[in-house]
């Protein structure tokens, strides 16, 4: 859910997840090691966004084509224009969390 567009008030019980917390699971580490392997980030500005939306996609699915990301990723702007390096990224987290 993107924070930007969410009210405290509609999330007072739900756990939430922050972009500092990523690591601490599974999904989260293996996205953050893609990134870094394949050196996704350029100036930084949307990858918070990214990040979390790639992970919310791993979630519910864990082995997405091309098409599915690009799908899923729609509405995130990146600036720099790397949306190939990101939908990369997701696919190596997938290869991470397959293997």
């Amino acid at each position: 859910v993107r924070s930007c567009q969410t009210y405290i008030d509609d999330v007072e019980d739900a756990e939430i997840t922050t972009i500092g917390a990523i690591g601490d699971n599974k999904i989260g580490a293996a996205v953050q090691q893609a990134w870094v392997e394949l050196d996704v980030v350029q100036c930084g500005y949307c990858q918070s966004g990214q990040i979390m939306s790639a992970i919310g996609l791993l979630r519910e699915n864990p082995k997405p084509t091309a098409s599915e990301i690009d799908n899923y990723m729609y509405g995130n702007a990146c600036r720099c224009g790397t949306y190939q390096r990101i939908r990369a990224g997701i696919q190596r987290a997938a290869e991470i969390l397959e293997a």
